[in-house]
């Protein structure tokens, strides 16, 4: 139930907005790198000076209006470029919806080209996110048309769908990074349980570990964390072979102690002010995420936890007078 209140906020409007105009008031600095560029790579510079990289995540998603995807594109172009510039440890991590996959294919496409073929230029890796089910094979249908021309390109398997592990076996020579997925999907297509999705979770993981080219493991879950680290030590997996990944804000001194055990780290670096849904998202994929944002909100005198109950309150009076 609560994975669905944190799901119905992320697509509240209303909140959105609000989130927007009011986000460093309430504390959304906690859990975004920047909301421009020089902010950001301020924050990259941080994690590099801690032997963490960065995945960075140009915010927003859904994009209807192709002035907006347009926008994005050079957004994430001038990150490229300042990412080059500054000379710090990180790449793109990026949706297609926000560069027009819900406007019309084409256009999409030609817009992930430019954006990889510039990466490509400096030797940069572009991470293809996955969204929910409706986008998933639309945007394989992009990965597998740019890796035609680009060999700088991966995606996300997400562990909750039934094709997982197919999706897993036919990119396994792609950079993957393997999550345990943030959407609402149906019970015909995902799993619904947190073991279910837990057990798929680790056989994804397992399983690129040994097979694949690169597997970016990202969870905040000590369990899983402490499962794979005695699966490697089993294997004799080298530690070039993987990396760890969390998000930004969550979790940092484990991250730290990560990084410092060396293995390879990376954090998922969300810039901008379209900040709310995805914040949404991280508490419904894990609502222990809630207990971690406590303990750092609180500590930093900020509202990011009271923002997220009141909006709850809000959904649902809404909800209430519907019935």
């Amino acid at each position: 139930m609560l994975k669905d209140v944190f799901i119905g906020l992320s697509q509240n409007r209303l909140l959105t907005a609000a989130a927007k105009k009011y986000g460093l008031k309430l504390g959304a600095q906690t859990v975004v790198a920047g909301t421009n560029i020089e902010e950001t790579i301020k924050s990259i510079r941080s994690l590099n000076a801690q032997g963490i990289s960065a995945t960075v995540d140009n915010l927003g998603e859904f994009v209807f209006e192709r002035e907006a995807a347009l926008e994005a594109k050079t957004n994430i172009m001038d990150m490229i470029e300042a990412i080059h510039k500054n000379g710090v440890d990180a790449h793109i991590s990026l949706k297609p919806t926000q560069l027009g996959l819900d406007i019309d294919y084409g256009f999409c496409l030609e817009n992930l080209k430019e954006i990889v073929a510039l990466a490509h230029n400096y030797h940069m890796h572009i991470n293809i996110d996955m969204e929910d089910y409706g986008h998933v094979q639309p945007s394989y249908d992009l990965l597998n048309e740019l890796s035609k021309d680009y060999d700088n390109i991966g995606t996300v398997i997400q562990a909750y769908f039934f094709r997982a592990m197919d999706d897993l076996q036919e990119h396994k020579d792609l950079r993957l990074r393997i999550v345990k997925g943030a959407y609402k999907e149906p019970a015909d297509v995902a799993y619904q349980t947190r073991e279910e999705i837990d057990e798929n979770f680790i056989k994804l993981i397992e399983y690129h570990l040994l097979n694949g080219k690169f597997t970016s493991i990202a969870t905040h879950d000590h369990n899983i964390i402490n499962h794979v680290e005695a699966f490697i030590k089993e294997h004799d997996i080298s530690y070039d072979k993987f990396e760890f990944q969390m998000l930004y804000g969550f979790r940092k001194e484990l991250q730290r102690e990560l990084a410092d055990k060396g293995y390879n780290f990376c954090t998922y670096v969300p810039f901008g002010d379209d900040w709310y849904a995805y914040f949404m998202r991280r508490l419904a994929e894990r609502p222990q995420n809630l207990n971690l944002v406590f303990k750092q909100v609180f500590t930093k005198k900020n509202n990011i936890a009271i923002g997220a109950l009141a909006g709850a309150f809000v959904l649902g009076r809404a909800t209430k007078k519907r019935k």
